[in-house]
């Protein structure tokens, strides 16, 4: 009988260890080490090779082509049925890639994917394996969100491989395991949702998934800091990483892509959790621009750009007298460093001292800004809150800020001032760079080069 191996892994980053030490040297966490039991190999397996590893790529040939004879031709997507998904996705489902879609508790990860494959199963033929519930419940859930459950397969299954097994018989195109973290192999002696578990089981389906050309998608938990669960290794296995957030106050949820081996990782997909389950929302702008008739102080409307497409949302600032003598600095949807040093900017640039003042941002929507077009729209709406005077109504703003006091050009200028001047905007404040020749019908562009410009222009 062979002996079966161990081995120490990180369970912060997935580095392996052939013995237990109290740091990992890989990402310079302590006490992060914990042993795991490792699949014996099979009799028969190959010098040098893994047993089951041959293939994993989704070939099984071993020769050597030239690059200038790969075949270019496009690779075909499946569409999801729903158009957010493929925006995030890239254009849709690519056949033998594997997708996790991460989420904290209730975000609707299982609906969104039931929904899926609810829709799909009227044309494809789509395997759905729960590991989480029973099949009476998801049929429960089905049944409340009034899907065409006609066509669908369905498993309650936590072994791989009984699953691989079940999958070699029915050959699905569109393979869901709900979810990854209750999948075990018999080889492996830990419990399911461990390091080793998790990262065998992901490999085992990956691997099944580019041999036979299929799609599959998993479902993975998330962290109490909102990371996903599980070795770091897992999001390198995959193809793509799927982040869907919202909080249980809000019916709006945002799909964010981490990773994408085939597109754009910065697309935002935007849907509604409504009675009979989410529904995409095509036009993110107008649920984020719901504003009060009153204008009050502090808010301002600016053009981010997420993916391919420019979203208008608004940022609101608010600013008070601190009885700290360390004033407080909380920015929700913002990065809080670079919200410190945009206050430094405003004080030495702009003459205007928040030294004693707690200041506060949101952006409105749960949107979470990740690029720097957003920092003159947030210190004009820290400007405003300062001295409580209310911005125009029709005004929206975005650029860079330097430490200089320059304001930097960003990119896809011009298709940011076309969105705002649909949405009936008349009047912008933009980088000298970005300012259009020739600006849209009733929309007057105001094209500055310094902090102190824009304050002018205010």
């Amino acid at each position: 009988m062979a002996k079966a191996r161990s081995a120490f892994v990180c369970t912060e980053c997935g580095a392996e260890y052939r013995k237990w030490q109290g740091q990992c040297t890989s990402c310079q966490q302590w006490n992060t080490l914990s042993e795991v039991r490792l699949a014996s190999a099979r009799p028969g397996a190959a010098a040098g090779t893994p047993a089951g590893r041959s293939g994993y790529a989704g070939s099984l040939s071993r020769e050597v082509v030239d690059l200038a004879q790969v075949d270019l031709s496009e690779v075909p997507r499946l569409s999801s049925t729903f158009e957010e998904f493929d925006r995030v996705l890239g254009g849709g489902l690519v056949p033998g890639s594997a997708v996790l879609l991460g989420g904290h508790p209730g975000a609707g990860k299982s609906t969104l994917l039931l929904q899926t494959a609810c829709k799909l199963a009227q044309s494809r033929r789509v395997l759905y394996v729960t590991g989480e519930e029973s099949l009476s419940q998801v049929a429960m859930r089905a049944h409340r969100l009034q899907l065409p459950v006609a066509g669908l397969k369905m498993l309650a299954e936590t072994s791989v491989e009984t699953i691989l097994a079940v999958a070699e018989r029915e050959r699905p195109e569109i393979l869901i395991i709900d979810s990854i973290q209750t999948m075990h192999l018999e080889d492996i002696a830990s419990a399911p949702g461990g390091v080793a578990q998790v990262r065998e089981s992901a490999a085992a389906l990956t691997r099944f998934a580019k041999q036979s050309n299929t799609v599959l998608l998993l479902v993975g938990h998330v962290t109490k800091d909102g990371t996903l669960a599980g070795p770091k290794v897992l999001e390198h296995m995959i193809d793509a990483s799927l982040l869907l957030e919202g909080g249980a106050d809000s019916r709006f949820r945002t799909l964010r892509g981490q990773k994408n081996r085939f597109g754009a990782v910065n697309e935002l997909g935007v849907f509604a959790m409504l009675e009979h389950g989410l529904k995409e929302v095509k036009n993110p702008s107008a649920i984020f621009l719901s504003r009060t008739e009153e204008q009050a102080p502090g808010s301002l409307v600016m053009v981010v750009w997420e993916g391919t497409r420019p979203i208008l949302v608004e940022v609101q600032a608010l600013l008070d007298d601190s009885p700290l003598g360390n004033p407080r600095r909380v920015a929700v949807g913002l990065d809080a460093n670079r919200l410190a040093m945009l206050l430094a900017v405003l004080h030495r640039h702009g003459g205007l001292f928040t030294g004693d003042q707690d200041v506060f941002l949101n952006v409105v929507g749960g949107v979470k800004v990740l690029e720097t077009s957003a920092d003159l729209a947030v210190l004009l709406a820290v400007v405003s809150s300062l001295q409580s005077r209310p911005l125009p109504r029709e005004l929206v703003v975005f650029g860079e800020v330097g430490l200089s006091g320059e304001i930097r050009p960003v990119p896809s200028g011009q298709e940011r001032i076309v969105e705002a001047a649909k949405h009936g905007f008349t009047r912008a404040i933009v980088p000298r760079a970005n300012a259009p020749k020739t600006s849209p019908p009733g929309m007057e562009v105001v094209a500055v080069d310094k902090l102190a410009d824009a304050l002018e222009a205010l």
